[in-house]
C-alpha cells in the first residue's frame, strides 16, 4: 500500500484512467471539475483515488517541462483540463 497523498504509480495510473482513456470520458470530468470546481464531492473522490486517498496540499511538482509548479492539486487538475493533456501525473 502506498502512502497516503503520494502520486499513484504507473500501473496505478492505468488503472485508474481506464474509465476516462476515451477522450470524450476525460473530457466529461474536466467539465465536472470547470463546473462544480474541486470542491464538488465526485471531483474530490477521483482526485482522492488519484492521490492514495489524500488530496495533496500546497504546491504540486509535475512532469511538465516548461511549467512544473502549480500552488495545489485543484490549479493542476484544471491545467490539465485546459490543455486537454488529460492524463499527464504529478
Amino acid at each position: 500500500a502506498q502512502q497516503p497523498g503520494t502520486p499513484l504509480s504507473d500501473q496505478e495510473y492505468r488503472q485508474f484512467f481506464r474509465s476516462l482513456r476515451a477522450t470524450h470520458r476525460a473530457s466529461t470530468a474536466c467539465h465536472l471539475r470547470a463546473l462544480y470546481g474541486c470542491q464538488n464531492p465526485l471531483v474530490r473522490r477521483l482526485d482522492e483515488y488519484e492521490n492514495h486517498g489524500v488530496i495533496p496540499q500546497g504546491p504540486i511538482c509535475s512532469e511538465l517541462p516548461g511549467t512544473p509548479f502549480f500552488p495545489d492539486f485543484c490549479a493542476f487538475s484544471f491545467y490539465r483540463c485546459t490543455r486537454k493533456r488529460y492524463f499527464i501525473k504529478v
